[in-house]
């Protein structure tokens, strides 16, 4: 998450109209099928309800680019200012985020309403400027709602997962094959050395993934798929979650707060293991990668295997090397699928699950957050959360690269999150 180095901002002459057209209507699909009541209950305070996603979208670009302008643009309703700030101190008070699902008005129609408002101004506003700042915080906009895309898919799954019918959000697009081949892990040695890390180019990029700079790394391996679903459930026959020794003290709290047993989303019924999707409930997937741990069981699996997470220097090392290809949200997939195979190096780098690093979200050296309020994006919370590689399969293609950090706190779940070992070398 975050703000746009002023670099990165596109310049005269470069239209992102039609990027912005595309992204708007993304949302509006991902929404289509969802009732009122759907798109209104907020199954967590992590979570927020659809309708809200929706609307504090809408809200950022009345906020940060039709507002800052000065322009006669007049307020679909000024109310919405307080109900749908999400953390921008600086823009004023809002409406207390494990209040959300409390909305019941403005009703769904009447946020899509809003949007449709904010979005003929922001037409007419772009039809008539060349500025690069504005077109650059419209880009910026554009990224905001790409990440809210994928939290509307993944707040709407802990949703239905709470429901006893377990609802689809979705059909499946394809048909599990009987026989998966099992590939076994195997490593890729990485030398290290010298390396080149964060954005470069003048392409979008949030403000935590500069300035690139060069970190010294020593030699490592690195698996070359992420875990499966096949070695946790190996990981729980051992009593991976009764074992005090495997676990961070915050990690095994957590254990024990929360009586952690397998990842969320599982059940066990008649000696057979399924998990909550997007599609409903499904058989477990043995090969595919294990996905919704937090970082507390992703290291603790690691210790148990005698591994380690990799930094995300590490990650990111060999990441850049790699096409940014995988297995995101346009696929129509929504889940973490097997690897086709295993080959001389690391798969899955892009796409099926967030892997968790086993760095903390802080800053690079000579990082300087932006002015004003997208300044709080991103700098405010490098404190107490840990960074997360690569995208999932509820990401939006084009939003990710390897550069690109994402970051959670270390107990968190329900984001579509897993791991990949690694090792000294």
């Amino acid at each position: 998450m975050g703000a746009p180095r002023p670099s990165d901002m596109p310049g005269p002459g470069q239209d992102v109209v039609q990027r912005l057209r595309a992204v708007r209507q993304q949302t509006r699909e991902l929404a289509a099928g969802l009732s009122d009541a759907d798109a209104t209950v907020q199954s967590m305070p992590d979570a927020s309800p659809a309708k809200w996603h929706l609307a504090h979208t809408t809200w950022f670009f009345e906020e940060m680019v039709l507002a800052a302008q000065g322009s006669p643009y007049r307020p679909f309703d000024p109310r919405y200012g307080y109900l749908f700030n999400s953390y921008y101190e600086s823009l004023g008070a809002r409406h207390a985020r494990p209040e959300r699902g409390l909305l019941t008005r403005p009703t769904l129609a009447e946020v899509n309403s809003y949007r449709d408002h904010v979005d003929a101004a922001l037409q007419e506003l772009l039809a008539h400027t060349d500025d690069a700042k504005l077109r650059g915080l419209v880009e910026l906009g554009c990224h905001h709602e790409q990440q809210h895309q994928e939290l509307l898919l993944t707040d709407i799954l802990n949703l239905f997962a709470k429901n006893p019918l377990h609802p689809a959000y979705a059909g499946l697009r394809r048909t599990l094959p009987s026989v998966v081949p099992h590939y076994p892990s195997t490593f890729t040695r990485f030398e290290g050395g010298v390396v080149e890390i964060g954005h470069r180019g003048l392409q979008f990029a949030f403000d935590c993934e500069t300035p690139r700079h060069q970190e010294l790394l020593p030699a490592y391996w690195l698996a070359n798929r992420c875990v499966t679903n096949r070695e946790w459930l190996d990981f729980m026959a051992d009593g991976g979650y009764s074992k005090p020794l495997l676990w961070l003290s915050d990690g095994w709290g957590e254990v024990q707060r929360q009586g952690w047993t397998m990842p969320l989303y599982w059940w066990e019924d008649s000696g057979a293991h399924f998990s909550m999707t997007l599609h409903g409930a499904q058989p477990l997937e043995l090969d595919a990668p294990v996905t919704h741990v937090s970082y507390f069981e992703a290291d603790a699996f690691c210790t148990w295997a005698g591994k380690r997470l990799p930094t995300e220097s590490e990650w990111e090392a060999a990441a850049q090397r790699e096409p940014c290809q995988g297995n995101f949200a346009d696929s129509g997939m929504l889940r973490a699928v097997a690897a086709a195979g295993v080959g001389s190096g690391p798969q899955q780098l892009f796409g099926d699950v967030w892997e968790w690093t086993r760095s903390a979200f802080s800053a690079y050296p000579g990082f300087r957050a932006s002015t004003g309020a997208v300044g709080e994006y991103n700098g405010k919370f490098m404190s107490g959360q840990m960074v997360l590689r690569g995208g999932s399969c509820v990401t939006p293609a084009g939003h990710i690269r390897a550069s690109y950090r994402n970051f959670f706190r270390p107990d968190a779940r329900w984001q579509f999150s897993g791991l990949r070992l690694a090792e000294d070398a």
